[in-house]
C-alpha cells in the first residue's frame, strides 16, 4: 500500500510522541513492503533536508513558526500536497485532531482517512479562548469527518464515546526496553546511578513542572531532581519554574536533552522518574522510563493508571508528591524492583511491532472501504465526567499519596519486604 503520515514535525524524530511513532511505524511497515511517505517541516536554520529515512520518503515543507499557525499552516500544505499527487496513496494517517479540517482534501481523492486524535488538547492553558474553540470545532470535525479514529489510551476512547457517541481504534504507542545500559554519560551532569530522580516534560501547565519543583523545595527529599525539557512559547511558565529552582540547590534544570544515549541513562539509572503529565493519553516519555526499568511516581489520573497497572506509585499534590521520594530513597531495592516489574509490563503490553501490525490492519480495512464516518453527527453530549476538575481528579487506590504499591497484585510476592 502507499501510505501518508502528515501533520506531525516529520522525522527523524526529535521531539515528541507523535515523531517517535511516525519513525517506528513507519519505517516498520517500509520492511513489510509499504509505501512510506512522512510530511515533515523543513528546517528552520536552512539546514539540508535528507529525502529518506529509513525507508521512508521524505516530503519537506514550511511552516509559518508562530504557537497558534505552525502546526496548521504545514499540514494545510502537506494536506495539498498529497491531493496533488499524480498517483493517489492508498490510505492517509492524519496526527492530531487540530488538523481534521484538512481531511476534506484528502477525501476529493477518494483517499480514506485515520485521524489520530491525541489527548484532551483543548484543556490545555496554553490555548485561550480562540485556541480551546478551535480545538473543540476540530475534535467534532474528526468525529464527523474521519474515516476512523485512533485513540492512544483506554481513556480517550472512554471521552470520544461519552463525548460523541463514537467508536475509535485504540493504537497505543510501544516502549523501547533498554537493559544493562552503561552510566558512562552521567558525569555530564555529575550524576551517580541510584543517586538521583529525574523529570522529563515539556514546560507546560498540564505537564505540572512547577508542581514538581514546588514539591520538591517543600520536602526531605536527600536526591537531587534532574528536570529535562522546556517548551518555545511558555517564557512565562517557564521562569516560575526557574525561580523555584533557583532557591534549592537539589533542583537542576539542564534544558532539552537531545543526545539520546544520556537521555536513556537518565531513565535507567533514576532512584525513580517523576511524570506529572495530566491530559495527554498515553504518553511515550512515561512508556520509555518504564522500559528502561525506572520505578515511576505518577500524578493520580485515570491515564497514568492505565499505563502503569499495579506497579505505579502516585501522588496528587506537593506533599504526596514528597512523600513519594523520600519513600523511595527509604526502600531503593523495592523501587528497583518496581521498576522491573514496569519494564515487563512495557515489554509485554507496549511493543512496536505490534501496534505497527495495528496500524496495518486498519490501513488494510480503509483501503477495503471500510469507514465510520456516517455513525454520528459529531455533535457533543457535554459528558460531565469530562470536566476538567473531574480528570484531574485523583483516582486513589493502591500506591496513592506516595506510598509503596500493592506488590502483590503484580505477581511478586514481597509481603514480608513491605511490612519493613
Amino acid at each position: 500500500m502507499k501510505i501518508a503520515m502528515v501533520g506531525t514535525r516529520g522525522v527523524p524524530a526529535r521531539y515528541g510522541g507523535f515523531e517517535t511513532a511516525v519513525e517506528e511505524i513507519g519505517s516498520r511497515l517500509v520492511e513489510r513492503g509499504h509505501e512510506v511517505t512522512v510530511y515533515c517541516r523543513r528546517p528552520a536554520d536552512g539546514s539540508p533536508a535528507p529525502a529518506e529515512h529509513l525507508g521512508m520518503r521524505l516530503v519537506h515543507l514550511p511552516a509559518l513558526r508562530t504557537k497558534v499557525l505552525e502546526t496548521l499552516t504545514h499540514t494545510a500544505l502537506s494536506s495539498a500536497h498529497v491531493a496533488l499527487q499524480r498517483r493517489a496513496h492508498d490510505v492517509a494517517f492524519v496526527f492530531n485532531s487540530a488538523n481534521s479540517p484538512f481531511v476534506p482534501l484528502f477525501r476529493a481523492r477518494r483517499i480514506p482517512v485515520a485521524v489520530h486524535v491525541d489527548g484532551l488538547e483543548w484543556r490545555r492553558a496554553k490555548w485561550g479562548g480562540a485556541g480551546r474553540n478551535y480545538y473543540r470545532m476540530a475534535e467534532s470535525l474528526a468525529v464527523r469527518w474521519g474515516d476512523a479514529l485512533i485513540a492512544d489510551a483506554e481513556g480517550i476512547s472512554d471521552y470520544y464515546r461519552d463525548e460523541f457517541g463514537a467508536s475509535t481504534t485504540g493504537l497505543s504507542y510501544g516502549a523501547p526496553v533498554l537493559r544493562d545500559l552503561p552510566t558512562d554519560r552521567l558525569h555530564q551532569l555529575d550524576l551517580e546511578p541510584g543517586g538521583f530522580h529525574v523529570v522529563v516534560a515539556r514546560f507546560e501547565p498540564e505537564n505540572h513542572v512547577d508542581l514538581v519543583v514546588r514539591a520538591v523545595r517543600a520536602s526531605n527529599a536527600l536526591l537531587p531532581v534532574v528536570v529535562v525539557g522546556s517548551a518555545p512559547y511558555a517564557d512565562a511558565y517557564t521562569n516560575a519554574i526557574r525561580e523555584v529552582a533557583d532557591s534549592d540547590a537539589r533542583i537542576r534544570l539542564v534544558g532539552a536533552v537531545w543526545d539520546q544515549d544520556l537521555l536513556n541513562q537518565l531513565y535507567a539509572h533514576a532512584a525513580s522518574y517523576i511524570h506529572g503529565h495530566s491530559i495527554g493519553g498515553t504518553n511515550p516519555s512515561l512508556l520509555r522510563a518504564m522500559g528502561a526499568g525506572a520505578a515511576v511516581v505518577a500524578l493520580d489520573v485515570r491515564f497514568n493508571r492505565q499505563v502503569l497497572g499495579p506497579a505505579g506509585m502516585f501522588f496528587s499534590d506537593e506533599e504526596s508528591l514528597g512523600n513519594a521520594l523520600v519513600t523511595v530513597e527509604r526502600h531503593p531495592d523495592l523501587s528497583r524492583r518496581l521498576g522491573q516489574a514496569l519494564q515487563q509490563r512495557a515489554a509485554t503490553e507496549y511493543r512496536w511491532d505490534d501496534v505497527t501490525t495495528g496500524y496495518e490492519q486498519l490501513a488494510e480495512r480503509l483501503a477495503a472501504g471500510d469507514t465510520r464516518r456516517k455513525e454520528t453527527s459529531g455533535k457533543r453530549r457535554n459528558a460531565d465526567q469530562w470536566g476538567y476538575e473531574r480528570v484531574l481528579a485523583p483516582i486513589g487506590g493502591s500506591g496513592s499519596d506516595g506510598e509503596l504499591p500493592d506488590l502483590v497484585s503484580t505477581g511478586t510476592p514481597w509481603q514480608g519486604e513491605l511490612a519493613s
